[in-house]
């Protein structure tokens, strides 16, 4: 039957990517989907799945039930989009000024369509059921995941898979990980209130820059010095703002960053030796602080035997060679949550072709993709669904 599926998945590529290139062409902001999970219910309720819409918000749940009793496999695709000014110069360019599928969920959508479209036709075979789980709101806190699961989504759901498009990696190669493959993602600002006055006149004062930039250096000291160094975290101030004069001295400077972990011990260390050193570090100048600590997705930890029946099915499709052991990336997924349910995995398709000029990274102005990757990814997907419902 899986032969059959890659076969048919052949058949309908090109609908994939007039699926994708639309999608593409509408992208919506995290929270703010309308017109993508109505696009996704209307397809999937052609295919005759049962469907429910705004699920946790704006999540669309498309139910197959195969013809024979069994297990249920969970399919994840999410469909929001990115607040950034598309710069590619293609037909299928963002009509919305300063949205952009630049993180490939427009590709993760019309993988879950095109395989739901062909299982759909193979169900009388199915042993056991396929849950479509189209989600919202993945590039903002605190996700749309958290909702879905809430409102039911993983109800009666034995294992879970998911793919995400990845321009560090080649079309035609996947990059997998049996361990945490991503990190949890948090962020952080702290307030610094000092004295303000004039330039001239330090004495009067207590200047939140200097007291700000000792906090960007006494805070790194966490990370090079208080956490184990076999246990990895980051953190990054990207945000420093203070002042407006050359002539003044601010009274205010505001910190904001992240902070990415994979122990839980090292999260919940960072995160009070950061307070701690905010607290002593304003007090040694003078000055009180604000410090708001936002936890975010938590690390994303795969599942070893679903992740290695994932790898198994890779073969079926693409080069054993090709099929890549990663170590965890500090980039944050609240598919994250879905794990810690239910077991499954989570892996990149490789998207990239230097050769056609794709070669820049998600979040990028000028992200694109080799469309190749989604008959690649959806077989995967398919092999591994088949695989499971047939091994249990």
């Amino acid at each position: 039957m899986i032969n059959d599926i890659f076969n048919r998945l052949e058949n309908i590529y090109q609908e994939m990517v007039d699926i994708r290139r639309d999608l593409h062409k509408h992208p919506e902001l995290s929270f703010q989907e309308e017109r993508t999970p109505e696009v996704i219910a209307q397809y999937q309720r052609q295919l005759g799945l049962e469907v429910r819409t705004g699920v946790g918000g704006n999540g669309v749940v498309a139910t197959l039930h195969g013809g024979k009793p069994g297990k249920t496999v969970a399919i994840r695709a999410d469909f929001d989009a990115l607040p950034i000014f598309e710069k590619n110069d293609v037909p299928y360019k963002s009509v919305n000024d300063g949205v952009m599928h630049a993180c490939g969920h427009d590709a993760h959508t019309a993988i879950a369509l095109g395989l739901a479209k062909v299982l759909a036709e193979k169900k009388a075979e199915i042993e056991g059921n396929v849950v479509f789980i189209h989600q919202h709101a993945e590039e903002m806190n605190p996700g749309g995941a958290i909702g879905m699961f809430e409102d039911g989504c993983l109800e009666g759901v034995d294992a879970i898979f998911a793919t995400h498009m990845e321009n560090y990696c080649s079309v035609g190669q996947v990059f997998y990980s049996e361990d945490y493959i991503l990190a949890a993602s948090d962020r952080f600002e702290i307030e610094v209130n000092g004295v303000g006055g004039h330039g001239a006149f330090p004495q009067d004062t207590r200047d939140a820059v200097v007291i700000g930039s000792q906090l960007v250096s006494n805070l790194q000291q966490i990370i090079s010095r208080r956490v184990d160094p076999l246990k990895s975290a980051v953190l990054t101030i990207g945000s420093f703002k203070a002042g407006e004069a050359a002539n003044v001295i601010a009274d205010q400077a505001i910190l904001k960053g992240t902070v990415r972990t994979f122990d839980a011990d090292v999260r919940d260390q960072v995160e009070e030796m950061m307070e701690t050193m905010t607290a002593h570090t304003c007090k040694a100048s003078g000055a009180s602080y604000k410090f708001t600590y936002d936890r975010g997705f938590p690390a994303t930890l795969n599942h070893e035997k679903e992740t290695k029946l994932l790898v198994e099915s890779a073969k079926q499709v693409i080069n054993e060679e090709d099929i890549i052991a990663i170590p965890p990336n500090m980039g944050g997924e609240d598919f994250s949550y879905f794990l810690q349910k239910v077991p499954g995995t989570y892996f990149f398709t490789g998207s990239a072709n230097k050769d056609k000029g794709i070669i820049y990274p998600y979040h990028h102005p000028k992200f694109d993709i080799d469309e190749e990757s989604l008959l690649i990814g959806s077989k995967i997907l398919a092999a591994a669904t088949i695989n499971y419902l047939n091994q249990n």
